[in-house]
């Protein structure tokens, strides 16, 4: 069985350039020898966490809705891409209720001291980030970095790549810039390539 990696696209616009990174990623990982599914964030259909906290003792969510097949896959994907846009300076409202519903892992591995992800699986998982911004600001990221840090912790996926791209509200269309593409797809092969060279 091909390594699998799960692609999460943040962005609502499924042509956009937030789009066009992770599909030359995805490109990569795939020419790797891996296998990706793709999880448009924005298009499914789930509430916010409302603390209810049935996952302090449950390993899902009392929530029945679309993150209840997602756990499933978040659980035994062998690594991450996450693309996002940056909006109001962190992560779009979707992407960001789509981590918080992930307190199934919080408090399985902090509350529960059972961590989800069998330890083994631990030492290998890793997470891509791709984003853009479209001001050039020295602190776009920031609020990105610190919510995908938190939200790969607890996944036990550790952020250990990204692509950070500022300034596109003059760059428009990453069309118009092949070599940030390309580092898209040569960053996609080299997490494809880390768990293929394992398998």
């Amino acid at each position: 069985m091909k390594p699998q990696i799960l692609a999460l696209l943040g962005s609502p616009l499924p042509e956009g350039n937030t789009a066009k990174l992770l599909k030359q990623a995805i490109a990569g990982a795939e020419k790797a020898g891996c296998e990706v599914t793709l999880i448009d964030v924005p298009s499914l259909e789930f509430s916010s966490c409302r603390e209810m906290y049935y996952c302090k003792e449950q390993s899902s969510c009392i929530m029945e809705d679309d993150m209840i097949p997602i756990y499933p896959l978040l659980k035994n994907m062998d690594s991450l891409i996450i693309a996002t846009p940056v909006m109001t300076m962190g992560v779009p409202g979707h992407l960001k209720s789509f981590m918080d519903r992930c307190q199934v892992f919080y408090c399985a591995k902090y509350e529960r001291k059972a961590p989800l992800i069998p330890a083994e699986k631990r030492k290998t998982r890793k997470t891509l980030l791709l984003s853009i911004s479209g001001m050039n600001l020295p602190n776009n990221f920031d609020g990105i970095k610190i919510s995908t840090r938190a939200f790969c912790d607890i996944l036990d996926c550790r952020l250990a790549d990204e692509l950070l791209i500022k300034d596109m509200d003059n760059k428009v269309d990453l069309d118009r810039f092949p070599d940030l593409l390309k580092e898209a797809y040569d960053k996609g092969f080299a997490l494809g390539s880390a768990l293929t060279k394992h398998s």
